[in-house]
């Protein structure tokens, strides 16, 4: 019996300083006779390598459980699973035999059948031992009631189960036969790598176990296709295989191998394969093929990780200044800058309300980021750098967070132009009747640039500059380019802009100022029309 079994998390626990496994069994509890204690004493008693050894037991009403050896790897059915790890026929090969050693020793003990083999009761070590844990022990778990786990689970628990057994409850404590046959179930999980019977989507578990028991002819088994075999696997051992694997789940239990005569011909195998060779040798020339799987995999991860380490650092790229940007990756705390001069432009949509009342929400983001998607690929020719988006407004600055001297002016005009012809020939998706009018203001002047907050962090800009460039595009025409009078000082001490003016205005803050529209550029290639169809000419100015 087991004394102080001390508690841990989920079934792993700790007792006598070493992780044991804790299964329960589904008994209020367990009255102490001659039969559970032999029972009991004879699985304890088990000493081989294959086979996990029962550290006791716990009969304490409403805790009722068998302590088994923990085993790092868990069990078979997680191994196979895991696409991680990579088995070639060696590993394969090692598996099935350390399992029909430790059923041959099974088979030949007081014990005499294990009763509930199959893939998730046999468990692998540090050392990719298979070892066979769970057994029935039909006295210490008789009249167990398991837990209602739905249709599916309760016959999936069943695929392993041979098919006289099905037919008859009173051999439910399983039979030596019954043992060989969840063998080679077991066989084909691990040749294949698959869930019992190729169980998928489109098998049902039910469905399999009527068919295993119906006898049909010829019997109901797993699909074994030719072509399933490893290429560097001879035809030898593929047959040799296969005729075992098929003899194990034979119809007929009398027509079904020993565990002994199955060791043997997989003895066999593993010669002919040239894999014969003693217990240290093969474990050696496992782990060094482990080795070699996880350096490929190191090396696998290495490059997804850089991959994604790339896609990160571009979308952090799009959403900050690349320096700024590297500060935070570093880890280091980025410091507002004051910026003597730099160019701000603001846009705005024309008529954008109406627009979206007659819209869909849906409709209206779609149109909105194939429009700005159309404003980047802009933007992306210019020493200019996206500041926000917020609606329908559309925020560009050059001259930080890297200074051009007098540069940016010229960036953020010839920027301008290149996306006021962009919106000339822009479709809206659900409305393609209907053309696009964009207000445009820009405004040179000083500004102080920083990263506001670190959860959701955001590149801003703050000062008048801000403000009155906002004001130029709010008090502008539509299809116009708005110039400040210190943006277009910039733009004549460069050359080659061509500017009008628009007259005097009242401008909230700044009183009665004299603004300018920005009609052309020497050299630019795109001729930009008159104003649209049905926009009217307020200052009798023409951009062409």
């Amino acid at each position: 019996m087991v004394d102080g079994l001390l508690q841990g998390g989920g079934d792993v626990t700790v007792l006598d300083q070493q992780l044991v496994a804790v299964k329960q069994v589904y008994r209020e509890y367990v009255h102490l006779d001659a039969n559970i204690i032999t029972e009991i004493n004879q699985v304890r008693s088990l000493k081989h390598t294959n086979i996990n050894q029962l550290k006791g037991a716990c009969i304490e009403a409403g805790n009722v459980c068998l302590v088994w050896g923990y085993c790092t790897k868990g069990s078979l059915r997680d191994v196979l699973q895991n696409e991680n790890i990579r088995l070639d026929w060696m590993f394969k090969l090692s598996f099935v035999c350390d399992i029909a050693k430790g059923m041959g020793y099974l088979h030949g003990s007081p014990v005499n059948v294990h009763g509930r083999l199959k893939s998730t009761n046999v468990v692998v070590d540090m050392n990719w031992c298979c070892k066979i844990t769970d057994l029935n022990m039909p006295h210490f778990r008789y009249d167990e009631k398991l837990p209602d786990m739905g249709d599916w689970r309760r016959f999936y628990n069943f695929l392993w189960t041979a098919p006289e057994i099905l037919r008859n409850p009173m051999m439910a404590r399983g039979t030596k036969k019954g043992d060989v046959y969840a063998f080679g179930i077991i066989m084909h999980e691990v040749v294949m790598r698959t869930q019992p019977f190729g169980l998928g989507e489109e098998t049902d578990a039910e469905e399999v176990i009527h068919r295993v028991m119906n006898e049909e002819n010829p019997p109901f088994r797993p699909l074994v296709p030719d072509s399933c075999m490893a290429d560097n696997f001879n035809k030898i051992s593929d047959e040799g295989v296969l005729d075992l694997m098929v003899m194990c789940w034979d119809e007929y239990p009398l027509f079904r191998l020993s565990f002994n005569t199955i060791s043997s011909n997989l003895k066999n195998i593993r010669a002919a394969y040239g894999s014969a060779g003693n217990l240290v040798d093969q474990m050696l020339q496992m782990v060094t093929k482990y080795a070699d799987n996880l350096e490929e995999l190191v090396e696998e991860r290495t490059q997804q990780l850089a991959e994604e380490q790339r896609k990160t650092e571009e979308l952090l790229s799009r959403m900050l200044p690349k320096s700024v940007a590297h500060e935070l990756k570093m880890g280091r705390a980025v410091i507002p800058e004051s910026y003597q001069s730099v160019t701000i432009f603001f846009s705005d949509i024309v008529g954008f309300t109406a627009l979206a009342s007659r819209s869909t929400p849906m409709q209206v983001v779609t149109m909105l980021n194939e429009l700005y998607t159309v404003f980047d690929n802009c933007v992306d020719k210019h020493d200019a750098y996206k500041i926000e988006t917020i609606g329908d407004a559309y925020m560009l600055v050059s001259g930080l967070p890297v200074r051009n001297g007098d540069l940016h002016a010229g960036e953020i005009a010839t920027a301008a132009l290149d996306i006021l012809c962009a919106v000339l020939s822009f479709t809206i998706p659900h409305c393609p009747g209907h053309q696009l009018s964009l207000r445009v203001g820009l405004h040179s002047g000083p500004t102080v640039a920083g990263v506001v907050g670190q959860k959701m962090p955001r590149f801003c800009l703050f000062g008048d500059t801000v403000n009155y460039a906002a004001s130029m595009e709010s008090s502008g025409l539509p299809m116009h380019i708005h110039v400040s009078p210190d943006c277009k000082a910039i733009l004549d001490k460069l050359g080659g802009y061509h500017l009008k003016s628009r007259g005097t205005i009242e401008m909230k803050g700044k009183g009665k100022i004299t603004t300018y529209f920005l009609k052309r550029k020497d050299g630019y290639s795109v001729n930009i029309p008159k104003l649209l169809p049905g926009v009217k000419e307020q200052v009798g100015i023409d951009i062409r």
